[in-house]
């Protein structure tokens, strides 16, 4: 009995040993396979696609300026420029030398020249005639020696009437004298009307009535013009009866523009 129980200890005693023995050794199966050695590096591959364009970065500084480069051909002759303004007249220059002498003269029938001269002289006469019909009766046309008068019939107020003569090339009319102011008077009665504008303002400045060229108006008892300070307006009216009055210049009538004569007239 002591002898088997001796022997079921001793086996137990060397399992045991073969367990710890296992359980301490330092080589443990495991399912982790380990790296093996870099191998040899491979081959270039093909060059790849174009990528796509990245965003605009930030603009870089100002470069150095470059040389100049050579002159270019010259260029196509430009349009013509507007003309510059007459200049001075300059001075008068020295006497030329004598021309030679002419030709001995012939004795010549100026009877014949004389007739043409008198035809033409007629015919010129008619044609002042159906100009000055034209001007008056076609076209409605007043003139003095230096100025020419347009009746407007279209109703405006004071500052359109003027703003219509400039428009037209002249003013609103400045009669300065008896005579032409009768000329305009027997206008304005011609047409029926009773009042026209003029280019006369009361108030403008301290000496009283002004005319619209800015040259002041001091005779104020003529033609029936009252003084400057009534109140009743500060425009002023031509009446058919060649008298003057203040109106107010917001109300809309007819009026005579003036237009100066020239040469090419």
């Amino acid at each position: 009995m002591d002898g088997q129980n001796f022997s079921r200890n001793l086996f137990l005693f060397l399992f045991l040993c073969n367990v710890c023995i296992y359980c301490t050794t330092t080589e443990v199966c495991s399912n982790i396979i380990l790296p093996g050695s870099k191998g040899d590096p491979g081959e270039v591959g093909a060059e790849g696609e174009e990528g796509r364009m990245g965003k605009t970065g930030p603009p870089g500084q100002r470069g150095l300026a470059g040389e100049y480069g050579e002159k270019g051909e010259m260029g196509k002759i430009g349009k013509m420029g507007p003309c510059g303004m007459r200049g001075d007249k300059g001075q008068e220059g020295m006497n030329g030398h004598p021309g030679l002498k002419g030709k001995p003269g012939t004795t010549c029938d100026c009877g014949k020249y004389r007739k043409v001269v008198g035809q033409m002289d007629i015919n010129i006469s008619k044609l002042k005639n159906a100009v000055k019909f034209l001007k008056n009766v076609v076209l409605g046309i007043r003139e003095t020696e230096n100025m020419f008068y347009l009746l407007v019939t279209e109703a405006r107020r004071y500052q359109e009437s003027l703003l219509n003569c400039k428009l037209r090339g002249g003013s609103l009319a400045m009669p300065r004298t008896a005579k032409t102011n009768t000329l305009l008077a027997d206008y304005i009665r011609e047409a029926d009307l009773a009042h026209v504008f003029i280019g006369l303002q009361a108030g403008v400045t301290e000496v009283g009535y002004t005319f619209v060229d800015g040259n002041p108006f001091l005779n104020t008892t003529v033609w029936s013009l009252q003084s400057p300070r009534s109140g009743k307006g500060n425009c002023v009216q031509l009446s058919s009866t060649g008298a003057w009055s203040q109106v107010d210049c917001g109300a809309t009538q007819y009026y005579i523009c003036e237009f100066v004569k020239n040469k090419n007239t």
